[in-house]
């Protein structure tokens, strides 16, 4: 299968190269070009939990007239750059093309939706950690399930041939018709977890050590849970504030990706988890002073943190 993976950052391209590996044609699409340069000099550089090894029939550009046309792209840029990175890159879509989100947050699948075809795109998760060490360099830090789904809950053939190809990668994958449920899942363990600690500079399990933040954070998932109730989403969790404990004890020694945004003076993606509750809180008249104050307190980071 030929696949373009937009946004070739730690995911992207623990992906790309998992993928790449397997034999399929891949190409990582991104705009650091010292990420590009060297991994078409040397090879992807992997280390971690599935093995240190250098994958080499792997290709980078930032041009994806380059690339071409892929049968299936994979996005994991920023979900605050999703609209302007598909756009951008439409070089890549015919009207086959297929765009699977594996991003965080709420508002990447209409995000998408400006440049491809509804009918074009699906979703999933995934529970996978990577880091970026460097140019051309990736730490696979995690293994975990990556779940895809099609927006209408149906098992497609295509939403197979894609569990097949992923499977065949060593990516273990399953298939779900209650794709945005698990979407909602992963965002109220976002809600929970990334903003915290991106303001109290705590690792994972160390929110739940204090009673101060252990409070905080289940309020914020409280009140994303009623949101998702108000719309009408299917959470399987069924204790959402006890399943953000457990991946705060699961995760105990990480620093969240937002946490890491903060510290390395990058934008964050609050908008889409904590703002984005606010913002569909207050379609529905709902309250969410918790969600609200935490989302003010990163954009003063980011204001303020260069």
């Amino acid at each position: 299968m030929k696949i373009a993976v937009l946004g070739a950052g730690a995911m992207g391209s623990l992906y790309g190269g998992l993928l790449a590996e397997a034999g399929n044609e891949v190409w990582l699409i991104d705009v650091f070009k010292e990420h590009v340069n060297a991994i078409n000099k040397d090879g992807l550089q992997i280390e971690g939990v599935s093995g240190d090894r250098v994958i080499k029939n792997i290709r980078a550009t930032a041009d994806s007239e380059e690339a071409g046309i892929a049968q299936l792209i994979l996005v994991f840029v920023k979900s605050t750059i999703t609209d302007i990175a598909v756009s951008q890159n439409k070089a890549l879509i015919d009207e086959d093309t297929i765009v699977l989100t594996l991003q965080n947050g709420l508002g990447n699948i209409e995000k998408i939706q400006t440049t491809v075809n509804k009918e074009n795109i699906i979703a999933g998760t995934t529970a996978h950690g990577s880091t970026m060490l460097g140019p051309g360099k990736i730490k696979h830090a995690g293994k975990g399930k990556t779940i895809i789904g099609e927006l209408d809950g149906t098992e497609s053939q295509r939403i197979q041939s894609i569990l097949k190809t992923f499977e065949q990668a060593g990516i273990e994958s399953e298939i779900s018709n209650n794709i945005m449920g698990l979407i909602w899942d992963k965002l109220l363990v976002n809600v929970g977890i990334n903003a915290l600690t991106a303001i109290t500079e705590l690792k994972n399990g160390q929110l739940i050590e204090f009673p101060e933040t252990e409070w905080i954070l289940e309020e914020s998932v409280r009140e994303a849970i009623k949101v998702a109730e108000a719309k009408g989403i299917k959470i399987p969790s069924e204790d959402a504030v006890m399943h953000t404990k457990e991946v705060c004890k699961a995760t105990a020694a990480n620093r969240s990706s937002m946490l890491q945004d903060v510290m390395n003076h990058r934008r964050t993606e609050i908008e889409m988890i904590n703002g984005a509750i606010v913002r569909e809180s207050e379609q529905y008249g709902i309250d969410s002073p918790v969600n609200k104050v935490l989302t003010k307190l990163i954009l003063i980071k980011e204001k303020t943190c260069k």
